[in-house]
């Protein structure tokens, strides 16, 4: 059994919880997550709800809804978080009605989708939601039958007392379980007795998205509501002069044309404000047609600005950050990192002595490795319901972190922060874009001006053309050898436009005496953010790809190799900030080698292995690549990840499936040129994405089987994929790959 306190460090669950209980509370919106069922299902829904804290309420007839906090962009924790609450409540699964939450700081506290964190972090108060839930219906029967209560048990939502043969159904109990308090100290299951957690069960949305329900942003409609779509400037390093849309506000369907800018003067920006081009011209009309129409006669003039300086204060405390002036181009960017990558960096960690070690080195192998920026390209593009009455708005945005938006939407509109209320559609796709909600600020801007309902609409161009990207990198390895072609020393310097990607602290630190890890940045205007794994997504496979020649070259299988090096931070660490566990790190890669047959390469298939630590789990890949006409066909990835106690099997190996093609198309395809501030790229078609035929005919998903409470899933898998697929190329095709993306690499000397 494991005991937890219930107001130690879960203050929002107690207060939130005192909040909820001891009333009838009839359940919001809670048909809308009927949709599904049948008639017969509906009439099935109780008369009356039963809160018993801020996750779930019972029906008189025993139905549970559970309510899930955090915003869903396919990772599917819109049924993976009802499990837990589920598994510890004790209940049927098939009676359960899953709800999401709208945002509401005081319930759910900090309601985050990103950084791999949503199951790790609402782990314990989900099951402590259930756990304590169970506690007082278990409480309820006790007073209502006279019997102890450590006499009664659960099953599938039903409360037994054995020696007076006595038996209720949650529901029965509910009304009385609500008005109990709930103690300072709950017991949670042991890991042992979990039957629904671990157990696979289908996505509780499957159907409304197969069968085109509206649930997305962009599907949201309101009565009155107007169409708003947005003009920014041609390039990054440009701004607002000037505007005439006398033309535009005559078409018909039109209802205003208005320039906005989303923050205040003297606003103090947070992490999550990132926003390229905070002044902007919105054209607002009837519908989708005629205001595309009234945008292209609108007559506005754009000047470059001048360099400035503001000041961020987000997760990492308060930073200066400086914004250069004038139209920046890849070329330049190329020749500043190449510039930089040879001059001295900032060291940020040595070991040993890098320096001796590499002058009375044998060999050294030194490699470069570069990549572009990136654009996220969400399915959805990103859209925004906004509805500004007085001092009060009402929102409804696809958003990963409502609770960093809304302190922003409140000051740019001079309004109290608790006047805005706001509901999460489900987004189509994230990937850490939907992160920088400046969409949902404008739609509030625009709302307020035009003084309407209004569904803000960015078009795929503008959605691609706006910024947020991934940054682009360079980083360099240099390994020392001695005569027997042991490693002996690893220099790493990388930097980027216009942050570093290192991790100083990560494998293979911690197992190399002497090891030195230094850094350098480049100013830009061009606006970079979170991105799948963000900086791991470049730093795996830049140092897998490496660590693969340096094993060749050292005459060592590659997942031996690491092995080899995994061991010595196992049993001797060098350094005491090495941020990884080497036994779980070597403990997939030995997963991996059983499950892929590593000793055993199919016939006319060329193998690549890559693995990664981030987002607290470990994930390893092999990849069975071959040439087709001088085309790279990804035959099979065979995949082995460490994340902790799987919640809901099916749904991590979606994700893990989703980020290996996800990271092969990326690994082959992407890119995003700049030339004088312009993105190259504005659709599709310009823009590749994977397609059906690049994808891997084949993919297996292992896990680590453990008791250790749940990692990072989402993100973890992507990493180490652009590894895999370099170090397969490399053996289809005797070249190594340095700069992304692969397919269409130029130079091949690193």
């Amino acid at each position: 059994m494991t005991l937890i306190k219930t107001k130690i460090g879960r203050r929002s669950f107690i207060r939130t919880s005192t909040l909820a209980s001891g009333g009838l509370v009839l359940g919001f919106n809670w048909l809308a997550s009927c949709k599904n069922k049948t008639e017969e299902e509906i009439l099935a829904m109780p008369k009356e709800w039963f809160e018993m804290n801020s996750y779930l309420k019972i029906g008189d007839n025993g139905v549970v809804t559970i309510t899930t906090p955090n915003p869903e962009f396919g990772q599917n924790i819109r049924t993976s978080m009802p499990m837990i609450v589920a598994e510890e409540l004790g209940v049927d699964w098939k009676n359960v009605v899953v709800e999401q939450a709208p945002y509401h700081a005081e319930k759910y506290g900090m309601q985050f989708t990103g950084g791999s964190r949503g199951i790790m972090t609402r782990w314990e108060p989900l099951r402590m939601a259930g756990a304590s839930a169970r506690h007082v219906l278990i409480a309820a029967a006790a007073q209502a039958w006279q019997v102890p209560a450590n006499e009664i048990t659960t099953e599938d939502g039903v409360l037994y007392h054995k020696a007076t043969e006595k038996s209720a159904g949650y529901g029965e109990m509910a009304s009385a379980a609500a008005k109990i308090t709930i103690p300072e100290d709950i017991t949670l299951k042991e890991v042992k007795d979990f039957n629904i957690i671990g157990t696979s069960h289908k996505n509780v949305d499957a159907k409304s998205i197969v069968t085109g329900e509206p649930m997305f942003g962009m599907d949201y409609q309101k009565e009155g509501m107007l169409i708003a779509m947005i003009v920014h400037p041609p390039a990054f390093g440009m701004t607002l002069k000037s505007m005439d849309a006398q033309a535009a506000k005559a078409m018909s369907g039109i209802k205003d044309v208005v320039a906005i800018k989303s923050f205040k003067d003297d606003y103090e920006k947070g992490g999550f404000d990132v926003n390229a081009f905070p002044e902007i011209v919105a054209v607002v009309g009837d519908s989708t047609w005629e205001v595309l129409q009234a945008k292209k006669k609108l007559n506005i003039e754009w000047q470059q600005f001048d360099s400035y300086t503001e000041t961020i204060n987000g997760f990492r405390g308060t930073q200066t950050k400086n914004v250069p002036a004038g139209l920046e181009s890849s070329t330049n960017h190329a020749a500043k990192m190449a510039e930089l990558a040879a001059k001295p960096g900032n060291i940020v960690r040595t070991d040993g002595n890098p320096k001796a070690a590499f002058k009375n080195a044998a060999k050294i192998i030194e490699r470069s490795y570069s990549a572009p920026f990136l654009a996220h390209n969400c399915m959805e593009p990103l859209n925004a319901f906004a509805h500004v009455k007085g001092d009060k708005a009402e929102i409804a945005a696809p958003i990963q972190i409502p609770s960093l938006i809304v302190p922003t939407i409140a000051s740019s509109l001079g309004i109290p922060v608790e006047n805005i209320a706001m509901e999460m559609p489900r987004m189509g796709g994230g990937f850490g874009r939907k992160a920088y909600a400046h969409y949902v600020v404008e739609a509030a801007l625009i709302s307020q001006k035009v003084n309407a309902p209004v569904k803000l609409v960015y078009t795929r161009e503008d959605d691609m053309t706006n910024g947020i990207y991934r940054p682009s990198y360079h980083a360099t390895y240099r390994a020392a050898l001695d005569e027997n072609n042991n490693m002996t020393a690893l220099h790493v310097k990388a930097g980027g436009v216009p942050e570093s990607p290192l991790f100083a602290n990560r494998f293979p630190a911690g197992a190399i005496d002497n090891y030195m890890a230094e850094e350098w940045a480049i100013d830009s205007n061009i606006t970079i953010g979170a991105f799948r794994a963000p900086r791991s997504n470049f730093m795996a496979g830049a140092e897998q790809s490496f660590l693969d020649e340096v094993a060749e070259a050292s005459g060592k299988d590659p997942i031996q190799f690491r092995l080899d090096l995994l061991k010595r931070a196992k049993e001797n660490p060098v350094g005491e900030r090495n941020d990884y566990d080497a036994e779980r790190y070597a403990g997939v890669l030995e997963l991996l080698r059983e499950k892929s047959g590593w000793s055993a390469t199919p016939a006319n298939v060329n193998r690549g292995i890559s693995a990664y630590f981030c987002h607290n789990s470990y994930a390893a890949h092999v990849l069975d690549i071959r040439m087709d006409d001088g085309k790279p066909v990804v035959e099979k990835v065979v995949c082995a990840i460490d994340c902790g106690i799987v919640v809901n099997p099916d749904a991590a190996t979606n994700m893990a499936e989703g980020a290996i093609t996800d990271g092969i198309g990326n690994a082959f395809f992407g890119e995003l040129p700049f030339i004088d501030g312009m993105p190259q790229k504005t659709n599709f078609h310009e823009y590749q994405m994977i397609r059906m035929t690049d994808a891997p005919k084949e993919i297996e998903v292992h896990f680590v089987e453990n008791e250790i409470a749940p990692t990072g899933m989402g993100e973890p898998p992507f990493p180490p994929i652009f590894g895999a697929v370099a170090n397969a190329l490399y053996k289809a095709t005797g070249q190594r790959h340095y700069q992304q993306p692969f397919v269409t690499e130029k130079q091949v000397v690193g």
